[in-house]
């Protein structure tokens, strides 16, 4: 209040009528703001409502393996093991001739001879089976990498399609644990999403793969990607 006096006498008497409104304005409570109005994103969502229901269906790990960019994938790999499965299938070979020459080998074989060779049958015989599963692992790893980067690109036309296409759920059946039973074949969209993705990749189909016993096969539980469309599980 002093420091009000002190400025009105200063400026002079003119503005003592301006300075006593100022006061009193000064002295009344300040005004207690409104309410923002709600914001239309804290709205109440909507309810969900049913809608008529267009279910496809696909199998979507066969249909990366099956278009051209997933074959040419799958065909870089095998060469990739090539030369490792040629080295693992000619130890197999030098292991079965050991038992071979060991299972007709003479009944006058000294002891130490009999012992010596059994060693060397079970050396290389470890060995084929340690080289055997890290090639095995290797390749499965790669495999894998080279799906994923497929299947990722697959993903994109696979949801472009169903959208453009009206259906409103999308059931993947690539698994042997599908709860699907049956279902209309007419729902089963993975052939024709691999033929929108082979369109839109531009990548050029593969020549036909080499038969299949030249195939790097590091054992025989190496997994083998499908290429064909199943039906859908009944």
């Amino acid at each position: 209040m002093n420091r009000t006096l002190v400025l009105v006498s200063a400026v002079g008497a003119g503005l003592m009528s301006v300075t006593a409104m100022a006061q009193a304005t000064g002295a009344q409570a300040p005004a207690t703001p409104a309410p923002a109005p709600q914001s239309a994103a804290a709205a109440p969502a909507a309810a969900p409502q049913a809608i008529p229901a267009k279910i496809a269906l696909v199998a979507f790990e066969q249909a990366v393996f099956a278009t051209n960019e997933g074959q040419k994938a799958v065909q870089d790999v095998q060469k990739k093991y090539e030369p490792k499965k040629a080295q693992i299938d000619s130890l197999a070979q030098e292991v079965d001739s050991l038992k071979k020459q060991m299972q007709s080998a003479p009944a006058t074989l000294s002891d130490a001879e009999r012992a010596t060779r059994l060693k060397t049958i079970d050396t290389k015989e470890k060995q084929l089976n340690r080289d055997a599963e890290d090639a095995t692992n290797a390749y499965n790893a790669d495999l894998q990498e080279a799906y994923a980067k497929v299947a990722q690109k697959v993903s994109v036309t696979l949801k472009t399609y169903v959208a453009q296409n009206g259906f409103t759920l999308l059931l993947d059946v690539s698994s042997q644990q599908s709860n699907v039973m049956w279902a209309v074949p007419s729902t089963d969209v993975t052939q024709a999403v691999v033929t929108a993705y082979n369109t839109s990749s531009g990548v050029a189909a593969p020549p036909p793969s080499a038969p299949s016993a030249a195939r790097p096969r590091p054992t025989t539980t190496t997994p083998t990607p499908h290429t064909a469309t199943p039906a859908p599980k009944k």
